[in-house]
């Protein structure tokens, strides 16, 4: 079971309760670096083309299960 660490988990719980429909800069590269971080497979560094929303949704909704599992505790 993938889980994000304490300070990662903490920044996205504050992400998730955004009211927002669009993403502001810094939180799109958020979702792009905690991905390439949580994701299995790993992979780089990547950000999608903001012209079609439908990867970066998909991105969101994968670290919103990794999300539902917690956090690993120091």
């Amino acid at each position: 079971m993938i889980q994000f660490d304490e300070t990662d988990y903490k920044k996205w719980e504050l992400f998730r309760k955004s009211k927002r429909k669009s993403l502001l800069t810094r939180e799109f590269e958020m979702v792009c670096q905690l991905h390439a971080l949580y994701s299995v497979p790993k992979h780089d560094y990547y950000k999608p083309c903001t012209c079609n929303p439908k990867t970066i949704i998909r991105l969101i909704a994968d670290l919103n299960r990794i999300f539902d599992n917690g956090f690993v505790k120091d």
